[in-house]
């Protein structure tokens, strides 16, 4: 396929605080009791891209990544670990790598990102169409915007947020329009030479860009080298090249278009060009279309470069990591409606029980629940809809609810957690109630208290 993959992994994202910690870097957080970034390696396993650069902001953070890929990936994936400086951005990362770019073209992706979507179907939709760049796009998920920090449990009312404003064109396979965050609040401005090329343009406020792009390399490292300020691919480099298409400054397979050549081999040129596109079997695009018709009113043929899309199935499962609401959500989602792609087999009680987990008496493990490898329930415990990860130990009447309770968790008798998320090594003595919390990694939650909507957390050592 000669397309090289780069995974970009982040570090200890500050929209995660308090689930991610010193030790557990945002790609290392679990999802159904294992961590995130496994489910793009996998992804990418199966489509046989098994070669990649995996780009991590942060040397600590790029140490415990490599150390838990050289571990579970072993002899199946070759991966290089590359650490950049912090909050450089996408952009930014990429451009620090620039000098291991090689291939004709690269194949970006999230580390946080869940997804059944084959990586291959974007990399045949960009070669088809030789494309500058090809994002795809998903469904929204029906679980309000996953960038406003907020739990999962707190939004009463389940409805699709605004990820993105698109414009595309009647064949909805090219990029007219893209709007993201602040864009996205004001007017649609779109160039007229472009609509007027497209001939029509369809808005869609209900598609996600998922962070899985294809650029031509040659396209991306201009773009880079260029503008020195870009810092996001999604804000800064995608949007760019979208608003550049019909009036390309890049030097596209290697070369520019030679403007001082004579107007009558411009349009000699442009008619015999013409004359091949009309004569192939697929249907031109508008961009090539818009640089032969200077034919018959100017003597230089414009120079373009295609944005194409890839969207995505609505059926097919496709979700980022990148807010304390997605966390929640995608771990209920992979216990629950998204269960074939955790990589589990499931009871038929429709959960997971480990066989090493003990239950007490009187004890109830719902559907859409899973108990991780040595946990221990005492009596009367019921858990609905949550994931408990490995080696807890819960005490007796113990109420768990639409909630994620990491490894090595201590809970006294008669506690109740709802809607919470409760990180590894925490203690919760008895009788705290906790509904719409987050409790950080070794936190000490004490007898009787109670808490909501509250981040509980140990203060960072200075």
């Amino acid at each position: 396929m000669d397309f090289q993959v780069v995974v970009l992994a982040g570090g200890f994202s500050k929209t995660l605080v308090p689930l991610v910690s010193k030790e557990v870097p945002k790609v290392l957080l679990p999802v159904a009791n294992r961590p995130v970034l496994s489910y793009v390696l996998e992804l990418l396993e199966q489509n046989d891209l098994r070669k990649l650069v995996k780009v991590v902001e942060g040397e600590s953070a790029a140490l415990l990544i490599s150390s838990w890929i050289s571990s579970t990936f072993v002899d199946r994936l070759q991966v290089e670990v590359t650490a950049v400086p912090e909050d450089v951005g996408t952009a930014g990362a990429l451009r620090a790598i620039d000098h291991r770019l090689t291939a004709k073209d690269i194949l970006v992706l999230s580390g946080d990102l869940v997804s059944e979507i084959p990586p291959g179907a974007v990399a045949a939709a960009h070669r088809r169409h030789d494309a500058a760049v090809t994002a795809m796009l998903c469904s929204v998920p029906v679980s309000g915007p996953s960038e406003s920090g907020s739990s999962g449990a707190k939004d009463k009312t389940k409805k699709a947020g605004r990820y993105n404003i698109v414009g595309l064109d009647p064949t909805k396979q090219f990029l007219l329009h893209i709007a993201a965050g602040a864009e996205m609040d004001k007017d649609i401005r779109v160039q007229k030479s472009i609509l007027r090329a497209a001939g029509q343009m369809e808005i869609r406020a209900d598609l996600m860009d998922a962070h899985m792009y294809a650029f031509k390399r040659s396209v991306l490292q201009e773009v880079l080298n260029q503008k020195e300020n870009f810092q996001s691919l999604r804000r800064d480099v995608l949007p760019y090249l979208v608003r550049t298409q019909l009036r390309s400054e890049l030097f596209l397979n290697g070369a520019q278009s030679d403007e001082n050549g004579s107007g009558m081999d411009a349009v000699q040129n442009s008619k015999v060009l013409l004359s091949q596109l009309l004569a192939n079997a697929s249907t031109p695009s508008f961009h090539e279309m818009y640089a032969l018709d200077s034919a018959e009113s100017a003597p230089i043929s414009r120079k373009t470069h295609k944005c194409c899309v890839y969207i995505a199935n609505k059926s097919k499962y496709c979700a980022r990591l990148n807010s304390i609401q997605a966390f929640s959500d995608i771990n209920r989602d992979i216990v629950g409606d998204a269960s074939h792609i955790s990589g589990y087999n499931f009871s038929n009680h429709n959960n997971i029980i480990h066989p090493s987990a003990v239950l007490g008496s009187k004890t109830t493990v719902g559907p859409h629940c899973m108990v991780g490898e040595g946990s221990q329930m005492g009596d009367k415990c019921s858990v609905k809809k949550s994931v408990i990860g490995r080696h807890c130990r819960i005490g007796s009447n113990v109420k768990i609810v639409n909630s994620v309770v990491m490894n090595h968790v201590s809970i006294g008798d008669g506690c109740s957690i709802q809607g919470s998320i409760i990180c590894s090594n925490v203690q919760l003595q008895e009788r705290a109630v906790l509904k719409d919390c987050q409790v950080g990694a070794s936190f000490v939650v004490t007898a009787g208290s109670e808490y909501k909507g509250e981040s509980l957390a140990k203060k960072e050592k200075q």
